[in-house]
């Protein structure tokens, strides 16, 4: 029998970077499509790279087939420029994205969030993120996942300031983070990766999955 087919969006940032290597060493995958916005060389002879235009997404909706659409695309207001960027990053792109593998029969379809998503926010990020939350569950996918991360660890292509002073006070206070408040410590990129796969690879009886479960489900992996 052949092994899965499963599309990554945002291959080349934190998340999806560990998400394309540790689908590459999975032999439950036979290959691998991946969307960029520029040329990349392909890691691997199972990798097949598609450059593409997201602002014209009809031009590769014909593409969006598999088993599995993994979607790890974010960006931050600051880096995108206006709300409007963010908003087609974050909102208009995943959007479509959902749209076009429910119609093209996709079975599952994954994608990273953040923790306080909430489409009722006074917060326009954590706002954006549940109102993609909602728009993605509106499809009768096999399986929907949302995930949603703390604070990312790991190295970016980009430096986010915020975020390095986050982390250097996660890396102080994450020991004390005991009981309800294990859920806001730090997590790295690739552990919410392994789980991302994990649960796309066992039967779940739920649809959002919070950071510390992430944290479970990615350490039980590698443990593995």
């Amino acid at each position: 029998m052949s092994g899965k087919i499963a599309m990554i969006f945002g291959a080349t940032g934190l998340i999806g970077g560990h998400l394309l290597r540790e689908l590459i060493q999975d032999d439950r995958y036979e290959t691998l499509h991946i969307f960029s916005r520029r040329a990349m060389k392909s890691p691997s002879d199972k990798v097949v790279v598609h450059v593409v235009d997201f602002k014209k997404p009809e031009s590769f909706r014909h593409l969006i087939k598999g088993d599995e659409l993994y979607c790890s695309l974010g960006t931050t207001i600051r880096k995108a420029g206006s709300r409007e960027d963010f908003l087609f990053v974050d909102y208009e792109i995943p959007t479509y994205l959902a749209a076009a593998a429910s119609k093209n029969k996709v079975g599952k379809f994954l994608i990273v969030t953040a923790m306080g998503a909430d489409s009722k926010s006074f917060f326009f990020y954590n706002r954006v993120k549940g109102q993609i939350e909602a728009e993605v569950q509106k499809y009768p996918f096999e399986q929907v996942a949302i995930l949603r991360p703390s604070l990312l660890l790991g190295e970016r292509e980009e430096q986010r300031l915020g975020e390095d002073i986050g982390k250097l006070m996660m890396n102080i206070f994450s020991p004390l983070m005991i009981g309800p408040a294990r859920q806001y410590r730090a997590i790295a990129g690739k552990t919410v990766a392994k789980a991302m796969i994990a649960i796309a690879n066992s039967p779940q009886n739920q649809v959002i999955f919070s950071s510390d479960e992430l944290h479970k489900l990615g350490d039980n992996q590698n443990a593995a």
